[in-house]
């Protein structure tokens, strides 16, 4: 080697890490960015009793109706479920509205569906049981559980679960009524 090829040398490996390490903070910037979106989680209808796996009844119907009104302008881009009678009646009205396809989940797998939730993009609507849906947006407060489990006549509450593009979260608790 010459003198004249050293400094060559060292300037292109210096702008090659250069460009290396600018590649790897642009990649690291890009995936720990999310897009702000909204989790809807509730509990299923009103359902029959004294069932195995019941259906909705007339009251549940009515619900069902309003869950589909009340998520029409949510821009809804996935809806989870269970493989139940009852929360699958619960989303039907708002699958008849947008097209989409219900993506049943597993109620005892929530770190799954906290990681899916997560990952997805655009805003979701998550459909459970009483002894489920709590356990979804507790996940989401980061603290001690606030909220109970609902109990056999709850079925008017909507955890609206807000996802944060710096990875935080805020969940309200609402009822129907209020939308």
């Amino acid at each position: 080697m010459n003198i004249i090829d050293i400094p060559k040398t060292k300037s292109m490996n210096t702008k090659i890490l250069l460009s290396f390490f600018c590649l790897i903070f642009l990649l690291l910037g890009c995936g720990a960015k999310q897009e702000p979106k909204t989790i809807y989680i509730v509990r299923h209808a009103e359902k029959l009793l004294n069932v195995d796996d019941p259906t909705l009844n007339v009251a549940g119907t009515v619900r069902a109706k309003k869950l589909g009104q009340i998520m029409s302008d949510k821009e809804i881009a996935h809806v989870f479920s269970t493989n139940t009678i009852r929360t699958k009646a619960t989303v039907q009205p708002v699958i008849d509205q947008s097209g989409l396809e219900i993506e049943f989940y597993d109620p005892k797998n929530h770190d799954d569906l906290v990681k899916e939730l997560k990952n997805r993009k655009g805003n979701m609507l998550v459909v459970g049981h009483s002894n489920t849906v709590h356990h979804l947006a507790n996940y989401f407060v980061g603290k001690s559980d606030p909220y109970p489990e609902l109990t056999d006549i709850e079925y008017n509450f909507i955890f609206v679960v807000s996802l944060n593009p710096n990875g935080t979260s805020r969940v309200e608790r609402k009822i129907y009524r209020d939308f």
